[in-house]
């Protein structure tokens, strides 16, 4: 008889602690509520800017202008466009939340489409070639694409994605 008003008790007293403690954490102070909702379109436009800014920095004219060194052989070119890419692209890849599917593919498929217009075009040079050679070969490429150059298609399409945030 004993052991079941312990037991009884023992589950009261945890009954009144559960109560008590819940309690507790009702009273603690709430954040502070404005009545405003969260407004994402300044984050937003931001990861547009941020991705406009990454277009153009891997954009194949605008890489190869700002990356060359004359001496290195055209596999080191290959080497160090190929790393910038890939880094450039790994630094705003969390721009990937706040931009639509449309825009964010488009910028992945302008760094897999420009790492493999580079690798092709070395692929088709001598193993004698220079930097300057595999640089000249890229931008005949890059100037024979009927269609326009990859890089200004996929800014024409953050610009509208861009814009209609701002209507």
């Amino acid at each position: 008889m004993e052991l079941n008003i312990v037991s009884l008790v023992l589950a009261i007293l945890a009954a009144v602690i559960s109560v008590y403690t819940l309690l507790r954490k009702s009273q603690s102070p709430q954040p502070i509520q404005t009545g405003e909702k969260f407004d994402s379109t300044s984050l937003r436009l931001q990861a547009y800017e941020r991705l406009v800014l990454l277009t153009e920095r891997i954009a194949l004219p605008n890489l190869i202008s700002r990356l060359n060194q004359p001496g290195l052989s055209a596999v080191e070119m290959k080497v160090i466009l190929t790393e910038n890419i890939k880094h450039e692209f790994e630094y705003n890849s969390t721009q990937q939340l706040y931009v639509s599917p449309v825009s964010w593919d488009s910028v992945r498929n302008l760094k897999e489409q420009n790492i493999m217009t580079i690798n092709q075009v070395s692929a088709t040079l001598p193993s004698t070639a220079t930097a300057a050679d595999l640089n000249k070969r890229i931008l005949e490429v890059l100037m024979a694409q009927p269609q326009g150059a990859l890089h200004e298609m996929v800014l024409q399409a953050l610009n509208f994605e861009a814009k209609k945030l701002m209507k």
